[in-house]
């Protein structure tokens, strides 16, 4: 008996192990392929307009596919989907190793994209149909941990893979390891799926939400460029409005919807996603001006621009499974509202560095964002996750992580709006940029403070959610 839960303990943290694996090369490839675009570039022969879309290709499929991965994964099993979600990913990432010209490159990124989001909301909903309640919260740091990780020594490691070898590496290095991670996934995690009684394929409802969220994206990814006022992306914007609320639309009136709103009725899921929406919305530019600060004003290589970043990383790992396993025993709110404090403090301090500042200048804010960011997002996605019963797991993740694409797609958006509102075309004036950045972090700043309230006020202890929904459910049912 002793030996059979002993068993089923370690199972348990080698199914967490393996769709750890899975994730870190989700999260890796947002950022690992920015600091090779200039060899690709170069080898390739592209544009600067064929160049940004080997980043823009992926993050789109990404974005837009995650509430229908989460719903093909609760329907089809999760491992399933897991598994064939990192098959897709392995696959064009050997493709795009071997890409002979600028087309076929973007194709298989956007393929990357489709395979990560097939993947990206089974992790989540693998660790909340596996751990208990109790352990759920230090599942997820550990898992907000990777993620943490693999998004910051992505440009480190791809700096390092550019210099001594050439960028078809930055994509081959994922092929052993998204075959050892197949292998791993089938050995050790069991399958889970909606157990409810009927089920069916919402096919409107899947076209729909993946239509308008690829209409938003491609909006706030291209608005700069393009200019916000311009009929392209202002169709964009109406057109996702419409097909989004007609998704909506769909889901009140379907008998067995894909999302079932009603999820957004519980105060903490509603409140864990729009503070998901908020501090990717403050954050992400950060990370991408930041790094563009310090290579473009302070003169860093990439190599060492992607260090940057490191006593951050380290901090998130160490921190993010302790505020985990902290939530688990006094619940999300108070550690989501504290950590957001503390990220909206350290955007402030970023106002202090300049034109000849030092790494001593941004060590600060790095340790403070480290602290406040792996205090928000253990702690917010565990409260989102324990809101929804564990039939519901794999939409509850894929929603999840769309409003934290969104948020990211829009805070790079808006942060990039201020900067160019400080910059004349042409201006190379590093003050001017400065300036610029100052103006974005202060708005960034204020979004984060605004998410901190969000949480203190709608976050509540989380298993409230699922008894509430399950009652709605049971005084729904048929006698």
């Amino acid at each position: 008996m002793k030996a059979r839960i002993f068993a089923e303990e370690n199972r348990k943290w080698w199914t967490l192990a393996a769709v750890a694996f899975g994730l870190f090369m989700i999260m890796l490839d947002n950022t690992i392929v920015n600091v090779a675009l200039p060899s690709i570039e170069r080898d390739l022969h592209m544009s600067i307009a064929s160049l940004e879309w080997v980043v823009t290709a992926y993050a789109l499929t990404f974005a837009a596919l995650l509430i229908t991965g989460g719903k093909l994964g609760d329907y089809y099993g999760r491992r399933k989907m897991f598994t064939f979600g990192l098959a897709i990913f392995t696959l064009a990432s050997l493709a795009c190793g071997f890409a002979p010209n600028a087309g076929f490159l973007i194709g298989m990124r956007a393929v990357q994209g489709v395979g990560s989001a097939l993947m990206n909301p089974a992790t989540l909903s693998i660790i909340t149909a596996t751990f208990e309640p109790r352990e759920r919260g230090r599942a997820i740091g550990i898992w907000a941990g990777v993620s943490a990780m693999a998004l910051a020594i992505g440009p480190l490691l791809g700096g390092l893979i550019v210099d001594n070898l050439n960028w078809n590496w930055i994509f081959f290095v994922n092929v052993p390891v998204g075959v050892v991670g197949i292998v791993v996934s089938q050995l050790v995690i069991r399958e889970s799926r909606d157990t409810s009684h009927e089920q069916s394929i919402d096919i409107p409802g899947l076209v729909t939400s993946g239509l308008g969220l690829l209409a938003l994206c491609y909006a706030l990814i291209e608005g700069n460029k393009h200019g916000w006022t311009s009929a392209e992306i202002i169709g964009l914007f109406v057109a996702s409005v419409v097909l989004i609320a007609t998704f909506v639309v769909l889901e009140m009136r379907q008998r067995l919807p894909m999302l079932d709103l009603s999820l957004f009725r519980i105060a903490s899921f509603s409140g864990a996603n729009t503070v998901a929406l908020l501090v990717s919305l403050g954050m992400f530019g950060v990370f991408f001006y930041v790094s563009l600060y310090v290579q473009n004003i302070l003169g860093y290589s990439p190599t060492k621009a992607g260090a940057t970043f490191l006593p951050m990383t380290v901090l998130i790992i160490l921190i993010a499974p302790l505020a985990g396993n902290f939530s688990d025993k006094i619940g999300s709110r108070w550690l989501m509202g504290a950590g957001m404090t503390l990220l909206g403090t350290s955007l402030l301090l970023y106002l202090r560095v300049g034109v000849h500042s030092t790494y001593v200048s941004l060590l600060p804010q790095l340790i403070l964002g480290g602290v406040g960011m792996a205090m928000t997002m253990s702690p917010m996605t565990s409260a989102a996750m324990a809101s929804v019963p564990v039939d519901k797991a794999g939409v509850g993740s894929g929603v999840l992580n769309s409003f934290r694409q969104v948020g990211g797609s829009l805070g790079i958006a808006l942060m990039g709006a201020i900067l160019a509102s400080y910059l004349a075309p042409g201006d190379r004036n590093p003050q001017d940029f400065v300036n610029g950045l100052h103006a974005a972090l202060t708005v960034s700043a204020g979004i984060v403070f605004a998410g901190a309230a969000v949480a203190m006020l709608t976050v509540r202890p989380s298993r409230r959610g699922e008894q509430q929904l399950a009652g709605r459910k049971l005084a729904a049912s048929p006698r």
